[in-house]
């Protein structure tokens, strides 16, 4: 990861110095309404995990069929995706340099790019295949969960961490 912040660093100190960049930085109230929109964001996202995932496991709604379920969360985890990623690149600017050298924010990195492609790739694949074996789609569900808790757990910590 260190290697990514040697390449990669000229580009974020330049980042953290453009326009949208120190106006994020010097206002308090844009940072905070900011903040707020990310987390609302990563709540859709998470609801729509927990409650796609849950169903997977055959904890939540056992008796719909699955992309019933699916179908809504999925669009709800896209919304909520598009919205954290939005307003955590505008955060992210802000302080992209210290951020990028942050081993718990390179750890939430990780987790994201992992559950966004765990989601939109075999996840996705699994729950649009008519019947898919039961082990394979519990797996998926508790995979799901895993990745989804340990992009939200790794969240926490940086902000407690900073």
């Amino acid at each position: 990861m260190m290697q990514m912040a040697i390449v990669f660093g000229p580009f974020f100190a330049w980042l953290q110095t453009t326009r949208i960049a120190t106006t994020v930085a010097e206002s308090l109230l844009l940072t905070a309404a900011l903040s707020s929109i990310h987390l609302i964001g990563f709540t859709l996202l998470m609801g729509g995990a927990v409650v796609s995932n849950l169903r997977l496991l055959g904890v939540l709604f056992p008796q719909r069929p699955i992309l019933e379920v699916t179908g809504p969360t999925g669009r709800g985890i896209v919304l909520g995706l598009v919205v954290s990623v939005a307003t955590g690149l505008l955060l992210f600017s802000a302080r992209a340099p210290a951020a990028i050298e942050n081993g718990v924010f390179q750890v939430k990195m990780l987790l994201l790019v992992a559950a966004a492609v765990f989601h939109f790739g075999l996840h996705r694949k699994v729950t649009r295949r008519a019947p898919a074996m039961p082990v394979l789609v519990r797996l998926t569900g508790a995979l799901g969960l895993t990745l989804w808790f340990g992009v939200a757990l790794a969240g926490c910590a940086f902000i407690l961490l900073e």
